[in-house]
């Protein structure tokens, strides 16, 4: 997957919690809160549930867990998408899968 060095994966997962945040600061509070601080997203849902974005410098991947369960995320430098290393998905539509089950309604990240 992706050759960065630790800078280039600062500045890549910066950019991408950047953007993630965005999104997720359209939804209403009360069905989603996000907040974001070193380089973690936590995701509290209406029901109580929380879902955890973080970087992992040292693997140069992105971390999610909800639940018991949880993906690492690698960059794929040919289609800039981060992409789940056992094959179960972008990272995009792992996370829109579980807003959308919270949610009980489609969502697309």
């Amino acid at each position: 997957m992706g050759s960065d060095n630790d800078q280039q994966f600062l500045q890549r997962a910066e950019a991408l919690m950047h953007a993630l945040l965005t999104k997720l600061d359209t939804f209403d509070p009360d069905e989603l809160e996000a907040d974001s601080a070193a380089g973690v997203i936590k995701m509290t849902f209406a029901d109580g549930r929380v879902c955890v974005l973080n970087r992992q410098t040292a693997a140069h991947q992105m971390w999610l867990a909800e639940g018991a369960t949880a993906w690492h995320f690698e960059r794929d430098t040919d289609t800039d998408t981060w992409i789940d290393t056992k094959g179960r998905g972008s990272l995009n539509s792992v996370l829109s899968e579980i807003i959308s089950k919270r949610l009980g309604r489609t969502v697309a990240i």
